[in-house]
């Protein structure tokens, strides 16, 4: 990384995955090194170094490090700029929780980078994803819940990323109501053993204090997401829950449970 940095020359600076791994956003080595330089800057020859992929920005703001350290953009800046090169709004919205998630940054430093940044891609959905975060929405996942889940069937709000004590340690469940239910989501397609295990011993603390669980994963979210709601705006009621359920379309199953009182 050095000695990329160095060949590059005056206002190099370490972005983009690479920045990402340094910052503790990316567990594993990348092994492609990307670097920005300012925009009026002419890479020229370097441009073909092999291994090095060289950005030109308008807005590179390096993070200031004593001169013995790599030079690199920010934590919020490299998170726009991965933001600006993601294929989905799904993977945008992944590099936005890992750094709230990870405590490398907050959401109010996130929203002042963005507002310094005259071009940004979906600036309108990375404003209310800044906000989703700071309200304990750690991953994408999370957020198809948050939206197309709860909020589109008018579900009670949960408590996002509750804070619960069992035994000596501290565990935090992703969507906590009032009601003594809880939802759990899991972004994994596959658990491995001791994964499961963990789950299983979570979900039977829960239920020993009180609380029943649910546990969703990816599709439940996104492709099933009315049969979801319908299933626990069930649960809810069980525990007391007399709000009405909104379907979200006119094909919604849960316009069929809502009229049979499943849902009302």
């Amino acid at each position: 990384m050095w000695a990329v940095v160095l060949s590059v020359g005056p206002g190099a600076t370490l972005s983009h995955e690479t920045a990402a791994e340094i910052h503790g956003l990316i567990d594993k080595p990348i092994r492609q090194i990307h670097i920005s330089v300012p925009e009026e800057r002419r890479p020229g020859q370097h441009q073909k170094l092999q291994g090095v992929t060289i950005h030109r920005s308008r807005c590179l703001v390096p993070e200031w490090q004593p001169p013995w350290h790599l030079p690199r953009t920010t934590v919020e800046g490299t998170v726009l700029d991965l933001i600006a090169a993601a294929r989905t709004f799904d993977d945008a919205y992944g590099w936005i929780a890992r750094a709230v998630g990870r405590e490398l940054t907050s959401p109010s430093f996130l929203s002042k980078a963005l507002a310094g940044r005259k071009r940004m891609r979906w600036r309108g959905w990375i404003t209310a994803a800044i906000e989703d975060a700071a309200d304990g929405v750690h991953s994408p996942l999370e957020r198809h819940y948050v939206h197309g889940v709860e909020r589109a069937h008018r579900l009670p709000t949960a408590q996002r990323q509750a804070k619960r004590r069992h035994g000596s340690g501290t565990r935090y469940l992703d969507n906590l109501y009032e009601y003594g239910v809880c939802v759990e989501l899991d972004g994994a397609a596959a658990h491995p053993a001791e994964g499961r295990w963990k789950d299983t011993h979570r979900d039977n603390a829960n239920l020993v204090q009180g609380t029943e669980t649910l546990r969703y994963s990816w599709p439940d979210a996104t492709v099933h997401r009315c049969q979801t709601a319908l299933e626990i705006a069930t649960l809810l009621r069980r525990h007391g829950w007399k709000g009405t359920l909104r379907p979200c379309s006119p094909t919604c199953p849960a316009a069929t449970g809502a009229r049979s009182g499943d849902g009302r």
